[in-house]
């Protein structure tokens, strides 16, 4: 009877999916803010909330983080993530400073203490990868100039990740400075490892994956991706620094035949990572904190739109390239959840959970429409201040001609 239900509650919301993407394929737009409110309906205190199929909706949630994270890894090689990297640190600085102070003001200024500031700041402070991804892919602009800048911030935060996670660990576990030291140095020293496979040993890779069965590449991609996610995960270094890095490795006919392999699998699994998202979110603790929520919200869409504008300039892109790529940065979500999750369960701040749920969900809608509208609003602003020019004055022949009765 139990696999009966499962079955029923997963096909009825794969079936709810492949509706909601229909209707917003119809206007244009990205289905990802009608998955979320789709979870929301039914997830814990919503309107039906499902039992049987959490469990296995949590896992395809994960696997579909790994997914996207590995399908931007494919598009491109080691060399242009080390030098991309090389070229782009100065924007992730940037970034921190503009998007993981307002977090930390919030917290200091509602009174949480030091440690909840650390945790807001992260939740501002990261994008979400995952997001992200899926409105480049539903935009079409994964071959844009600006892409390649907005990935190198992407990758920086994902990676910084595999610093702060430990930090934030040990700070909300209130372990002494020499487990936390331990903890830090196990998950730099993984994420270097598998940075430095990625790109010294990248071609040996993509030899021993390579196939011309796509039901054994297919496997093979797939198993990898998955294993290295989660050992990375497993040493305290995201899952999708991993994913990302194993896409980074592969290359050639390898990368374009997974790419055509998995692209159906990643769009199914992210379409249940939103769901699953909404499903852990109790509409009743929203409206608490919506007020402070909101006004964190805009002002840190404002502070990534400066970001990416700031980063593209640099890298040298157009003005239209740069307004785009400060858009698609706006979204909040995975990493957000996560961190928050860390001083939940440790009791830090009782009202910091359900602040990061709101703050998170209004980006994860609001992203979507900002890396859509946010290039054609500042292209229809500069024109609306641009001084209209003055009526040419006549020409003195002209102005003395007589007029003929």
């Amino acid at each position: 009877m139990h696999s009966a239900v499962l079955l029923i509650e997963f096909g009825s919301i794969i079936l709810g999916l492949g509706l909601l993407g229909r209707f917003a394929a119809r206007f244009r737009l990205s289905p990802i803010p009608l998955y979320l409110l789709a979870g929301l309906a039914f997830g814990e205190g919503g309107l039906l909330p499902l039992g049987a199929s959490e469990e296995f909706v949590a896992t395809g949630a994960e696997i579909g983080v790994i997914l996207l994270l590995l399908m931007l890894g494919l598009e491109y090689t080691a060399s242009d993530l080390v030098s991309n990297l090389k070229t782009h640190y100065p924007s992730g600085l940037v970034d921190c400073a503009l998007n993981a102070l307002p977090g930390a003001a919030v917290a200091l200024l509602l009174g949480w203490g030091p440690v909840a500031a650390v945790v807001l700041a992260g939740v501002t402070w990261i994008s979400s990868s995952g997001v992200i991804a899926k409105v480049l892919g539903d935009l079409g602009r994964v071959g844009n100039r600006e892409t390649p800048v907005i990935l190198s911030v992407l990758v920086l935060e994902d990676l910084a990740m595999a610093v702060y996670l430990p930090i934030v660990t040990a700070l909300v576990a209130g372990v002494g400075l020499m487990a936390g030291s331990v903890t830090l140095a196990i998950a730099l020293g993984a994420a270097g490892l598998v940075l430095f496979l990625a790109v010294r040993y990248g071609r040996l890779i993509s030899r021993f994956v390579s196939s011309d069965d796509p039901e054994k590449l297919l496997l093979v991609v797939l198993g990898l991706t998955i294993l290295v996610a989660g050992v990375a995960q497993q040493l305290q270094v995201s899952a999708a620094v991993g994913a990302f890095l194993v896409g980074i490795a592969l290359s050639g006919e390898v990368a374009e035949g997974a790419h055509t392999l998995l692209s159906p699998l990643r769009d199914l699994f992210a379409a249940v990572f939103f769901v699953f998202f909404g499903l852990h979110t109790d509409p009743s603790s929203v409206p608490p904190v919506l007020l402070p929520a909101l006004g964190l919200a805009v002002l840190t869409a404002l502070t990534k739109i400066a970001t990416g504008y700031w980063a593209a300039r640099r890298a040298g892109i157009s003005v239209k390239g740069r307004w785009r790529a400060g858009g698609a940065l706006v979204a909040r979500g995975e990493f957000s959840i996560v961190i928050a999750g860390l001083a939940v369960s440790a009791g830090i701040e009782p009202s910091l959970g359900p602040l990061a749920t709101a703050y998170v969900l209004i980006l994860v809608v609001l992203g979507p429409l900002t890396a859509r509208y946010t290039e054609p609003v500042a292209s229809w602003w500069g024109r609306r201040r641009e001084p209209r020019r003055p009526e040419p004055a006549p020409r003195a022949a002209e102005a003395e001609a007589p007029v003929a009765d």
